[in-house]
């Protein structure tokens, strides 16, 4: 069992996007989930987790609570070690400084020295808020399982097992050779391509490619890459910026309308696209609604069987998707600034024998 350290605020988006690098993803606390099985190479993708744990206890938020915990633990390991503890979103109060001299104390009665610098191993300490438990009967239950009563908080220990790589900073939208306002951060970039099955050996397209945000973020998770756009400034732009920022993956962008892709069927394993904004908009000589419909009717047609598509867009789309082959499984709001948030769905190609 592994607890999945989770970034940003929005834990659901979050915890769907681990599910990409793991399985039976489940919110634990604020901040916090867990997981029955972690693809480390996948992990060290992911946009909104930083680690995770290889889970050793749980117990209250407290410092005596975890110490307890720590010491009654069944723990195979030997060699060195450190404790870094967290008070995730400042949520609890503890002090974490108290919880890892505390800790780290237990460790060393049971035979590990310290080493701060290079550790053979780091047990991460993370107390949050209510971990969930929402009936005051479910007490009995939740200890059965080795949980804490909601109201009590949760102090999760872990081994640390793998990190995810923050670099997101080094790809930011105006250092690269090609720029255009409106471009995605990479971050939220990543997390869609996550969340749309990029990965090693995977095709992931991109009928709206713009300047190219989420086929560059596909394209360093190992996926080979599709990309259309109705301008040919955009084409040359995302050609730019992948050429300089990714190797070792295919790649083909090229102009075409959305709703007529230049591909044949079956030929793409996951799609992810930024529709445009505006109410009023008008693209070439579609409508927007026209526009929104006929492209996901063409990605269901280049898609290969079982498909995430990932939908970004300024409103809420559910209606046009209602009128093609795919069903919206999840959908996310995602607010940007004051005027903009923007609505992320999750789509589920159905196969024919529904």
């Amino acid at each position: 069992m592994y607890c999945l350290e989770l970034a940003g605020e929005d834990d659901a988006f979050a915890a769907r996007e681990a599910e990409a690098a793991a399985a039976g993803v489940e919110i634990l606390a604020p901040g916090l989930a867990r997981a029955g099985h972690v693809d480390r190479d996948r992990l060290r993708g992911l946009a909104y987790t930083h680690a995770a744990d290889e889970l050793v206890a749980r117990s209250a938020a407290s410092v005596d609570a975890a110490a307890t915990a720590l010491d009654a633990a069944a723990i195979d390991r030997e060699g060195t070690v450190a404790v870094r503890a967290r008070d995730v979103r400042g949520l609890t109060g503890v002090s974490t400084s108290d919880a890892e001299r505390r800790l780290g104390g237990v460790l060393v009665d049971r035979g590990f020295a310290v080493d701060l610098d290079d550790p053979d191993h780091e047990l991460r300490a993370l107390f949050s808020a209510e971990d969930g438990l929402d009936d005051p009967d479910s007490d009995a239950t939740a200890a059965e399982q080795g949980q804490v009563p909601a109201g009590d908080g949760v102090c999760v220990l872990g081994w640390l097992d793998c990190e995810s790589e923050r670099d997101f900073g080094e790809r930011r939208p105006t250092d690269r050779p090609f720029f255009q306002p409106g471009s995605m951060a990479p971050m939220d970039a990543r997390a869609l391509v996550n969340i749309a099955g990029a990965a090693s050996g995977r095709r992931i397209l991109d009928p709206m490619c713009g300047t190219g945000g989420t086929l560059l973020e596909a394209g360093l998770v190992g996926a080979d890459l599709l990309g259309t756009d109705a301008q040919w400034k955009m084409v040359r732009g995302t050609r730019e910026n992948l050429e300089a920022l990714v190797e070792g993956v295919d790649t083909a962008v090229a102009r075409a309308d959305a709703t007529a892709l230049p591909l044949r069927e079956d030929v793409v394993d996951g799609v992810v696209f930024d529709a445009p904004y505006g109410r009023q908009s008008k693209i070439a000589t579609h409508r927007l609604e026209d526009l929104v419909e006929g492209a996901l009717a063409e990605a269901a047609r280049v898609s290969s069987g079982s498909v995430t598509c990932v939908l970004m867009a300024d409103r809420d789309w559910r209606e046009a998707v209602s009128a093609t082959e795919w069903r919206v499984t999840d959908r996310f709001e995602r607010r940007v600034h004051g005027s903009l948030t923007r609505h992320v769905h999750v789509l589920e190609k159905q196969l024919d024998d529904r």
